[in-house]
Parts: structure tokens; C-alpha cells; sequence
């Protein structure tokens, strides 16, 4: 029986409230936090991801209190992100009620954080997020919530990322982010080429034919989407009624 895949809304937040916007540009209120972790809980998600999208930018630390409230409301596994630099970070965000945590910017900052979080909590507790960007014909590497290029090849950077110990990696396209054109496919199957852990496919979705695309692929286990989960656009279960029946094995 091949695994599930995976449908798991992320919820941006920003000053308390979950945000989106288009390209990691032009930020968005949408609602409260707390609120929309009850109705996904309810709504047939797999998983949940928060992050603090400013956290790294800013310089500071993630929002616990808003992050205890959310965690108290959901009963699936939930990914935590925004402003991890330490593996005392890590222990703040799993105590309070996260059962993943997802590091970018501060792996980026210090490469030793990502072994040293493995070492603690076990791979699977370590996802690796990046934010990633066609430049000159190249998958870019990209900090501080899409704002800096490193100029780090992309995929190098996932490879190194899973030898020293992440369970799982994020790719957040910032070319097709917030656009609902679909999936970056060729940047997807490029990371799967090079890396054999889970791969969540972030950055695109804009109907349920795009998550059906999306799992035709080798090494996709999840699709995440924001704007069309929160707009009611796609409602969860329907499109995994939907991907059931193109032969896509889901949790109903």
C-alpha cells in the first residue's frame, strides 16, 4: 500500500495574523490564527504548518503565546517555522505543542543547527525549508523570507541539508508563490533527482487539478497551499474525494 499523500494548509502569520501574499510580496490580513487552526483540524487536513514569516527578518523570536493557542486547538501534526537560530529555539517551539520544527534563515546563518537539532530531537522533528529562485537559469537559495539572495545553488543546499540530518524538505517556489498557476514541477522533480527524504511542494496551487498534477510526480509526498484553503476556493475534503478518485492515495 504506497503512503498518503499529504494535503496541509500553512498558515502565515504576522503580528498575530495569518497574512498572504504574491511572490512573498504584498502581505494580506486574512484572519485569526487560533480560528483557522480549529476549522483545518476539523476540515480533514493531514498536517498543519505555522510560521512566523517576519520572525528572521525582524530578528527576533517566534510568537509562543499565539503558537500555544494553536497548538491546543489541533490534533494533527504541526510544523512550526519562523525565526529558529538555536536548538534551544527548537526546544521552545516543541514544548510548545509543535511536533515538527522547520528551519530556513537560521540553518542558512548556521549549517551546524541542523545536525544539532537531529542529534536531539531525531530526524524527523527537523524539516528544512527553502525559498528558491530561478536567477541566471539557476535555483537560487533565498534568506530572510524570500528578501536576500544567497547565491547558494538551491539543490547543493538541500543535499548537504539531509546528510547532516533533515527528515523532510519544503520547497517554497518563490516563481509560481501566490500565482495559482500550478506547481513548480521542474524545480520539484530537479530536488528529487538529488534528495530521498520527503518532499512538501509549496508555492502555486490553484485548483485541485494542480494537486492531481503534483502527485503524478516521483518523491512528492505533500502538497501545501495557503490563499485557496483560506478563500474556501478548494475545501480539503473535496479535493481529497477528488484526488481519490484519479487514483491518488489520501487519508479520508
Amino acid at each position: 500500500m504506497p503512503l498518503a499523500k499529504r494535503i496541509i494548509p500553512c498558515l502565515d502569520v504576522k503580528d498575530g495574523w495569518v497574512v498572504k501574499g504574491t511572490n512573498f510580496q504584498g502581505l494580506r490580513d486574512m484572519a485569526d490564527p487560533v480560528e483557522m487552526a480549529r476549522f483545518y483540524n476539523a476540515a480533514g487536513a493531514d498536517e498543519l504548518v505555522f510560521y512566523d514569516i517576519t520572525a528572521s527578518a525582524e530578528g527576533r523570536a517566534l510568537f509562543t503565546d499565539i503558537l500555544r493557542a494553536v497548538a491546543s486547538e489541533v490534533f494533527i501534526p504541526l510544523t512550526v517555522g519562523g525565526g529558529i537560530r538555536t536548538v534551544e529555539d527548537f526546544d521552545r517551539v516543541l514544548k510548545c505543542g509543535a511536533d515538527k520544527v522547520s528551519v530556513n534563515s537560521g540553518a542558512i546563518a548556521d549549517p551546524s543547527l541542523i545536525g544539532a537539532a537531529a542529534r536531539r530531537y531525531g530526524d524527523q522533528c527537523v524539516v528544512l525549508s527553502i525559498d528558491v529562485k530561478r536567477v541566471d537559469g539557476e535555483f537560487h537559495l533565498f534568506a530572510k523570507g524570500g528578501r536576500e539572495d544567497t547565491g547558494i545553488d538551491a539543490l547543493d543546499w538541500a543535499v548537504r541539508g539531509v546528510e547532516a540530518g533533515a527528515g523532510e524538505i519544503v520547497l517554497n517556489s518563490i516563481d509560481t508563490d501566490g500565482v495559482k498557476q500550478g506547481f513548480d514541477l521542474e524545480m520539484l522533480d530537479a530536488l528529487a533527482a538529488r534528495v530521498h527524504v520527503p518532499i512538501v511542494a509549496s508555492g502555486g496551487a490553484g485548483k485541485m487539478e494542480d494537486f492531481a498534477d503534483l502527485f503524478t510526480h516521483p518523491g512528492m509526498d505533500a502538497g501545501l497551499a495557503a490563499s485557496i484553503f483560506h478563500t474556501r476556493q478548494v475545501e480539503i475534503r473535496a479535493l481529497k474525494e477528488f484526488l481519490w478518485g484519479r487514483g491518488v492515495p489520501v487519508r479520508l
